[in-house]
């Protein structure tokens, strides 16, 4: 509905040519920007209210117990979730303020654009269910392990206080709040972030437009055929700048591999694809500082670049 409504806009009201670069781009910006505003409004809006039934301290200590259990969970519920890594950021925020540690959160912001039913259906439609499993299971391996590293860092120091502390209704008193008491959080809760960071949000997207619209595909696969055994970091940092949907990455990879690039390396160049994108390192700036951002990019762009090689070795 969404994408029909872009069709409309741009290539109907405003008349601009389908396949135009520009007239492209603006209808890429404006789809995403609906599609994720509208999942920030309805996402945060819910959590929220499910937010007020929930006793806080029990939550944290769920999330927290069991060495790598709420990295496994986190992880597991990522990559049953259809998300990009922009749209993965609304429901990073709300884990956040429910007080979930760093690093569990951190297993789902990766996992979650990495991992989920789309991108699964179409790999297993173009490589086979070995490749598929293959890369499933690396994807929650890497979402694993690159959570518990951060949350072992103890970085708690470095997101923006203002906008992920804990702003929950009064949980001693949550049995006492009526069904509109609860609706009434919930919407606060959306309004009150959407406020904080819709501009990082249109910058973010903006940049994803151009980048979507106007990197020649043709560059980069010229790029990594003559790259040899450093294909894999190379095709790795080419692919963490660059932002697209699950349906254009699958392809992307596709056309490597048929081109002569081993698999493990057409997969990492997906894998940062899906996973990184500098509109997302945009809208993570809103709730953490550039250290962390730093530190999240450099962690998951290092088990990427390990995933290809091991990838390479075993595909």
């Amino acid at each position: 509905m969404l994408l029909k409504l872009a069709d409309w806009l741009i290539y109907g009201l405003f008349g601009l040519e389908k396949g135009v670069h520009y007239a492209d781009a603006i209808h890429f910006f404006i789809y995403d920007l609906m599609k994720i505003f509208l999942l920030l409004s309805v996402l945060i809006f819910l959590i929220g209210v499910v937010r007020t039934y929930l006793p806080e301290e029990k939550l944290k200590n769920w999330m927290s117990k069991g060495g790598l259990f709420g990295n496994f969970v986190a992880a597991l519920f990522g990559a049953i979730t259809p998300f990009c890594s922009c749209s993965s950021i609304p429901l990073f925020i709300s884990f956040l303020k429910a007080g979930a540690p760093l690093g569990v959160t951190f297993s789902f912001l990766i996992t979650s654009p990495l991992i989920n039913e789309y991108l699964v259906i179409l790999m297993f439609g173009t490589f086979g269910l070995k490749v598929t499993l293959l890369y499933v299971a690396f994807g929650m391996v890497m979402g694993i392990a690159a959570g518990a590293i951060i949350g072992k860092m103890r970085l708690e120091g470095h997101l923006e206080e203002d906008l992920v502390k804990s702003s929950s209704a009064n949980q001693d008193s949550s049995k006492s709040l009526t069904f509109l008491d609860r609706i009434k959080f919930g919407w606060d809760e959306a309004t009150s972030i959407i406020r904080k960071i819709w501009v990082w949000i249109c910058v973010g997207v903006g940049i994803g437009a151009l980048i979507h619209n106007y990197v020649p595909q043709e560059s980069i696969h010229a790029v990594m055929e003559k790259t040899g055994i450093w294909s894999v970091p190379i095709a790795t940092i080419l692919g963490v700048p660059l932002y697209g949907s699950c349906a254009a990455i699958v392809p992307v990879a596709v056309v490597l591999f048929e081109k002569g690039i081993p698999l493990g390396t057409a997969l990492a160049f997906m894998m940062a694809m899906s996973a990184l994108s500098l509109p997302e390192a945009i809208m993570l700036r809103r709730v953490m500082k550039l250290s962390l951002i730093g530190i999240f990019f450099g962690i998951t762009t290092g088990a990427i670049i390990i995933s290809g090689y091991l990838m390479n070795l075993v595909g």
